[in-house]
């Protein structure tokens, strides 16, 4: 008995590295498959719903890919509105920020005695057009795998909402089986992980929208881009925040004078980002969605190396998924608690 338990910890240990490392090879595959069962399960209860009415089932993901197209179009609509926003400011803040970090410089020069930086150095040269340019061929690499993406996120949730990709099958074929009432769990698994995206879609909204607010109060540039970067970023658990106020900090540090408005500016998108991220979240996820703080850095950094962002986006969704699964068993239920930090 004990060889036997011997050896299938050993497959266990040479399986799990063989199945992470195919997760990162084939990521084109599993990142648009993974977040396609998110998006599938947030849209399932109006399925059913639309499918009550007495809707056909191809009517019904009609219905779903035209809220979802209604949803891309609108976030495109604010790209564009964010990219006239910056053209549309003339460099001015470039010059301004080109003179500051000059004065800057300069002074930590006079400070600890060091040699004059050259002007080759300034902003200007990270500027200047034919840097631009060389940097375009990059960006559109990277704007041609994310509409390869979306397309195949698109295929998926199809076959998610077709239920030729049927996620209570697959999820008690392959975790749950006979022993559980699967069902039950699986309603679960579905509740909660809507509620969790919900939450995380309102209240990333909300940041999002203060943000902007408090850009446009206090005379920063580029609110509405700002808005929506508070907005996308912050579905990064954590660290998301701190990036969003690092940035933004230093960003008004160059535009704004070192004064009273700089510091109530500060203080004001760091109030959101606390608000909304360490009181408000909370409050509407529950008991049940606390993660170990320890075990969300962890989720973050493992995930964003196997997926890079999308795995960031996705690290706490499938931490969730994860220990919703290992709840209903009693030999992982001990790994469900370190998650949540319980000692139950």
């Amino acid at each position: 008995m004990d060889k036997i338990r011997t050896t299938n910890y050993l497959l266990l240990v040479i399986v799990i590295p063989i199945i992470f490392y195919l997760l990162k090879v084939l990521s084109f595959i599993f990142v648009p498959l993974v977040f396609s069962m998110f998006i599938a399960l947030l849209f399932l209860p109006l399925m059913r719903f639309l499918r009550k009415k007495g809707l056909p089932k191809i009517v019904s993901i009609i219905v779903v890919l035209l809220i979802i197209a209604l949803g891309i179009k609108l976030g495109s609509e604010l790209v564009k509105l964010t990219s006239k926003e910056i053209l549309a400011s003339d460099n001015q803040f470039f010059h301004k920020a080109e003179g500051k970090i000059n004065t800057l410089v300069n002074n930590i020069e006079g400070l600890f005695g060091a040699e004059k930086i050259e002007a080759s150095t300034s902003l200007s040269r990270f500027l200047n057009k034919d840097k631009l340019l060389s940097n375009l061929s990059p960006t559109l690499s990277f704007v041609g795998q994310f509409l390869t993406a979306l397309l195949m996120t698109t295929f998926f949730v199809v076959l998610w909402l077709a239920e030729s990709i049927n996620v209570e099958k697959l999820i008690n074929k392959t975790l749950l089986k006979k022993k559980h009432t699967s069902i039950k769990t699986f309603m679960k698994i579905e509740n909660d992980l809507i509620k969790f995206i919900k939450v995380k879609f309102l209240v990333s909204f909300l940041t999002g929208v203060f943000t902007g607010f408090a850009c446009y109060f206090f005379d920063v540039s580029f609110p509405i881009f700002w808005g929506l970067f508070a907005f996308l970023i912050n579905f990064v658990q954590m660290v998301g925040s701190f990036i969003t106020v690092i940035l933004l900090s230093l960003f008004a540090f160059v535009e704004l004078e070192t004064s009273s408005k700089l510091l109530f500016f500060i203080i004001s998108i760091a109030g959101t980002q606390v608000l909304y991220g360490s009181v408000l979240e909370p409050i509407f996820m529950g008991k049940s969605f606390s993660i170990n703080v320890i075990a969300v850095l962890v989720m973050l950094m493992f995930w964003g190396f196997i997926w890079g962002i999308p795995g960031l986006i996705m690290a706490i969704p499938i931490t969730v998924f994860t220990k919703i699964i290992m709840e209903q068993f009693p030999k992982t239920k001990a790994i469900s608690d370190l998650l949540s930090g319980s000692h139950s």
